[in-house]
């Protein structure tokens, strides 16, 4: 049952990065993909914690939390310099 939900979840989460990568590649605008580049971070996190849990490897949460502390930093460098530049 277990393997299941996991095989499920697996399969959601690679559903949403093909459509998070379509928005990110055709974006009209950049803003559009900051944000989707935002997701793309958010989807990868999950994936990570995934990987952890079916591993049974902790560390691997370590390096999801320290990828969300810099793709966060990222995206409000970025959207700064979007709003009025550096």
């Amino acid at each position: 049952m277990a393997d299941t939900l996991f095989l499920i979840a697996g399969g959601i989460i690679i559903l949403s990065l093909f459509v998070a990568a379509i928005r990110f590649f055709l974006g009209p605008d950049p803003v559009d993909r900051v944000i989707a580049f935002d997701v793309l971070t958010i989807i990868s996190i999950s994936l990570i914690a995934l990987i952890a849990h079916e591993a049974g490897r902790g560390i691997y949460l370590d390096v999801a939390v320290v990828y969300g502390l810099l793709s966060f930093l990222g995206v409000i460098v970025v959207a700064k310099y979007l709003e009025r530049g550096l």
